[in-house]
This record gives C-alpha cells, sequence and structure tokens, in this order.
C-alpha cells in the first residue's frame, strides 16, 4: 500500500514538472516572438505643423537656402557634397524618396539612381585596357588593373550575434572591401562582412577573385603582352599587400626579410601604386564621417549607408574632382610624399591578416620576380627609385 502511493506521488510530481517545463516553453516562445515583432515606425508631428508652414519655416526651406545663397563654403562643410552636386543628387531622387502611402529610404534611391553609374567594375578588355593605362601614366607601374584593401567600419554588436562581428581589436564590426582605380575611385565594393572575417577570405569568397581568375576569362581582361620596353608577355593584375595570396592575377610585396635590391624596387613601386587605395578609404571617411563613429543600425541598414557614402564619394570624384586635392597625399617635384589631410584624422582599421590561408603560386611568385628584374632594367626604371629605398 506504501509502495503503490510512493508510485503515484511520484507519477504526480513527474507529470506537473512536465507541465512545468511545457509552459516555460511556451512562456520564452512568446518573449522570442515578442522580440522578433518590430512596432510599426510612427512619426510625430504637430498638428499644426502643415504643409505650408514647413515650406515656410522647415530646416530645408530656411537653413539649406541660407547658405545656398549666402555661404557656398558652409554649405559644403554641411551637406559634404559641393552644391552643385547636391542639386543634382536631389533632383534625381526627389521622385524616389516623395511620400506617399510607404516609408522611403533615402539611400535606396541614391542607390537605385546612381550605383550601376558610379561604381562600376569593368567587364570589357578596353575599359580595362583604359584603367591601365591609366595606373602605368600616373603610377608608374604597367600592366595594373586596380590596387585592393579592406577595411573595418565600427557598429554595435547586432542582437543574438554573439561574438561574430568582434574584430581582432576587440570591437565590433563590419568590412567594406574595395578595388581602387588610379584616380582614387572605387571600381568594386564588398560591404557588410562581418567583422571576424580577414581579407583573403572576403576576397577569396567574392565574385571578384572569381571573375578575375576565372580559366574562361568572363572579366575579358586584356592579353598578355609585353611591358614597355620589352618583349616578354606579362598578364593583367590587381595589387594588394600580404594578406592577398599572390598568383598571376594579385601581385603583393616580397617579404622584407633579407631582400635584395631589385626586391626593395619592386615593393617600393607596389607600395607607391596601393596608395591610391590607402587614400581612397582615407578621402571617404574624412568626408563622411558617419563611418569614423560607432554605427548604431543594424547590419543591413550599415551596409545601406555604407554603399551610399562610396557612391557620393565617386560622384564627386567624378562631377568636382579638385575638392580633393587637400585631402589626398601629393608628390613633390622629388616624388617625396606630402601627407594627405585624412592623415591627420582619425582613420578606419585595417582588416586582420591572416596569412596562412594565403598559399600563393609559383606562377605568380615567378611573375613578381620578372617586374622586380624589369623595375631595375633601363627599360623600367624611374629616376627617382633608388633613393627611396635608401
Amino acid at each position: 500500500m506504501g509502495d503503490e502511493t510512493t508510485r503515484k506521488k511520484k507519477a504526480a510530481a513527474l507529470l506537473l514538472l512536465m507541465h512545468l517545463q511545457e509552459q516555460d516553453e511556451k512562456l520564452l516562445q512568446g518573449r522570442n516572438n515578442q522580440r522578433r515583432r518590430r512596432k510599426p515606425r510612427s512619426i510625430w508631428v504637430r498638428k499644426w505643423l502643415s504643409d505650408k508652414r514647413r515650406e515656410r519655416y522647415g530646416h530645408y526651406s530656411t537653413l539649406l537656402n541660407e547658405l545656398k545663397t549666402e555661404d557656398e563654403k558652409a554649405f559644403y562643410n554641411y551637406t559634404r557634397l559641393p552644391r552643385g552636386l547636391y542639386d543634382e543628387v536631389l533632383r534625381r531622387v526627389e521622385g524616389r524618396i516623395e511620400k506617399k502611402d510607404t516609408w522611403t529610404e533615402i539611400c535606396d534611391a541614391i542607390k537605385a539612381e546612381f550605383a550601376a553609374e558610379v561604381i562600376q567594375c569593368p567587364t570589357k578588355t578596353e575599359e580595362w585596357t583604359a584603367l591601365v593605362e591609366q595606373f602605368e601614366k600616373r603610377w608608374q607601374f604597367p600592366h595594373c588593373c586596380g590596387a585592393l584593401d579592406g577595411k573595418h567600419v565600427a557598429v554595435t554588436c547586432p542582437w543574438n550575434t554573439g561574438s561574430v562581428y568582434r574584430n581582432y581589436k576587440g570591437f565590433f564590426s563590419i568590412v567594406l572591401m574595395a578595388l581602387v582605380d588610379a584616380d582614387y575611385k572605387f571600381l568594386w565594393i564588398d560591404v557588410g562582412s562581418d567583422g571576424s572575417s580577414n581579407d583573403a577570405s572576403i576576397y577569396n569568397g567574392s565574385e571578384l577573385k572569381e571573375g578575375l581568375e576565372s580559366p574562361n576569362n568572363i572579366f575579358n581582361l586584356p592579353k598578355e603582352k609585353s611591358l614597355p620596353g620589352d618583349d616578354v608577355p606579362v598578364p593583367y593584375y590587381i595589387v594588394g599587400d600580404n594578406a592577398f595570396g599572390i598568383n598571376k592575377r594579385l601581385m603583393n610585396p616580397f617579404s622584407i626579410r633579407n631582400m635584395e635590391h631589385n626586391e626593395r624596387i619592386f615593393n617600393y613601386r607596389l607600395s607607391r601604386a596601393r596608395r591610391v587605395v590607402e587614400n581612397a578609404f582615407g578621402i571617404l571617411a574624412h568626408k563622411f564621417r558617419v563611418l569614423l563613429r560607432t554605427m548604431n543600425q543594424r547590419p543591413e541598414t550599415c551596409r545601406k549607408i555604407i554603399t551610399t557614402c562610396v557612391i557620393l564619394h565617386n560622384l564627386i570624384r567624378l562631377r568636382y574632382p579638385a575638392t580633393h586635392n587637400n585631402l589626398m597625399d601629393l608628390e613633390d617635384q622629388n616624388q617625396n610624399v606630402i601627407p594627405g589631410a585624412w592623415r591627420n584624422d582619425k582613420v578606419l582599421l585595417d582588416v586582420y591578416h591572416e596569412r596562412a590561408r594565403n598559399t600563393g603560386t609559383q606562377e605568380g611568385r615567378q611573375i613578381r620576380r620578372y617586374l622586380g628584374h624589369y623595375f631595375t632594367s633601363k627599360a623600367g626604371s624611374v629616376p627617382w627609385q633608388d633613393k627611396m629605398i635608401l
């Protein structure tokens, strides 16, 4: 009798425990669902702020118009855009951002209107050829199609992501990787990889690498051609730092240990060509300072903001390039670097270099070795290079 009563009590206790556990699971699920459901966006405004009053007293109708007519320099500092470019952007996106029945994102409108026009990775041979000629003329680095690098943009830790976005410096970020032309314009960008990623893993999974290294040459890169004053065919490539594995389509520096003279010359020439991507990032962040602060938006919104900043940067380079003259590095008559204003400011952090995953190819090393000899030959040298490596 006693054993039977004990068994019944144990069974009742077990049922009660299962019931409580089920209730806890339902409660937890309900809280998670509640977290996922975002409150509808609402716009608070006083009833007496009619459209007519906004047209008469609003920010756009008063401050911006005053700055336009009275102080164009202040207008430029306030909007981060020259007046003419501001008017062009507004004219072209105003149809996309007029208030209708839905909430419209201005970043989406700018991207839809300008992205395909101003961020263009070439896909035709003649387009690549024009880029190569620009690099050779401006930076004396033949067959170069662009300079590659990546930077961190700080963000608040996205909800429920743990340490995924935490980078090697200990803060949370997303990565902007870019290929830049000889005139500091962004040709290709990859925005939004989590901060724990490294340069190599992002590039290795990108459509840029796939296109550049495809056996079928889907990017239509020019065929191998001899360098100026020489007779050995050399492929076309981009340049990067040691974070990226060397191959026939990507040149990186020699190791700094026990370098020979021609290797030091190659590293100087490559570093000079890579300066464009360092300056492009520096100018971008100096001009659009939201990139230098910790962004509080969700990752997808951060991606939109960063992409919009790149679009506006390229628009300035295309329409008003002189506005960047004091920001970028310059060279004096002896090719000594005069640091640009962006270097006096806070800068974006480099992406972590995990070299163990970047095994280069023997073909790439042979091309780099050949370029090193070419740059020290009569055909490929420049008059000032020897003093730059002392």
